[in-house]
């Protein structure tokens, strides 16, 4: 299983607005603070951050990888809808509007969004389940 992930990005006070925001809809909450990092707990008392948005490491800008994404888990798909609206109205841009896939498994909702650095983030649930 993944312990967590890291978000590279270049501006951490717009990433902050950005991802308090739209993890916010998700169950997530920021308790860690620094010049150079953020990090984010699911709200049912997750022990350690377990995403990280941050500047990188060895000092060069942050780049979006082309073929990466975090997949974030949303309870229904109004949270997927309502994850998609916050971080559109916090400066993220489309990437696909909430509804089903056809081509994934028939109960999947997906939303997809970039953040304001580009990179790509999806909310999703398993109506199936």
């Amino acid at each position: 299983m993944i312990s967590y992930i890291t978000i590279g990005v270049n501006d951490i006070p717009r990433a902050a607005k950005f991802y308090d925001a739209v993890l916010g809809t998700l169950g997530h909450h920021r308790i860690y603070t620094a010049p150079d990092w953020l990090g984010y707990v699911q709200k049912d008392g997750a022990y350690m951050p377990r995403i990280w948005v941050c500047n990188p490491e060895n000092g060069h800008p942050a780049t979006v990888g082309n073929g990466s994404m975090v997949g974030l888990h949303a309870a229904s798909p109004a949270d997927v809808d309502r994850f998609h609206a916050v971080a559109l109205a916090n400066g993220g841009t489309d990437e696909g509007k909430p509804g089903r896939r056809a081509h994934y498994q028939s109960g999947y909702y997906l939303g997809y969004v970039r953040d304001p650095e580009g990179n790509k983030l999806s909310a999703f649930c398993n109506t199936d389940l």
